[in-house]
């Protein structure tokens, strides 16, 4: 694991009945990310999602929310990166995951979309390429896949939020990290981080 990262797609549903609940961690964590490289994320019909530009570490790096619902993101991440030239191997997607405690996070490089939507439409666009990075924000499961959907839906307690702002902070102190290719370090930091 060796690639820079120039484009770091948070994934989520647009629109006020979806802020704060745990299906949008990767789209709070781009908005977080966001504010302290002070970007401002403006809507881009184009790219069907809120786009921003940075530069950490001396490179170029896109940020995207696609705005589209979460089962159709591959849209937003296909048009970006085939705008400029960007590889699947340069993307960092961030999103939700059920298989990880509350207040952990881990990055991993490829695999399949365990049930998440907006990775499924990813892999679609991308040509069935699965070769992008993904930090994953733990949520926890329910314990019943029968509640899945109302857990994934729903807003955390505040002690889960408060595990989950602090995890988010974390993560993006590592984001320069990865920018630049330092995996090992970043994923030995955040992989041993709980709040």
């Amino acid at each position: 694991m060796k690639d820079k990262i120039k484009l770091i797609v948070g994934l989520g549903n647009p629109g006020s009945e979806y802020q704060n609940t745990r299906h949008n961690a990767g789209v709070d964590l781009l908005q977080e990310l966001a504010r302290f490289y002070n970007v401002s994320l403006k809507p881009d019909k184009k790219f069907h999602g809120l786009v921003g530009k940075t530069q950490i570490k001396g490179q170029d790096v896109w940020m995207i929310f696609p705005t589209t619902f979460m089962n159709l993101s591959g849209q937003a991440v296909q048009a970006l990166a085939n705008f400029y030239k960007i590889s699947v191997n340069e993307i960092l997607v961030v999103h939700d995951e059920l298989d990880l405690p509350v207040g952990t996070a881990k990055f991993k490089l490829g695999g399949g979309h365990g049930g998440q939507n907006g990775l499924r439409d990813i892999i679609n666009k991308m040509g069935n390429n699965k070769n992008f990075y993904r930090l994953r924000i733990g949520i926890g499961h329910p314990g019943d896949k029968s509640k899945v959907t109302g857990h994934v839906l729903g807003r955390a307690n505040k002690d889960d939020q408060q595990k989950t702002s602090a995890v988010i902070d974390e993560a993006i102190r590592e984001i320069d990290s990865i920018v630049t290719g330092d995996w090992p370090g970043a994923m030995n930091r955040l992989h041993t981080f709980k709040a």
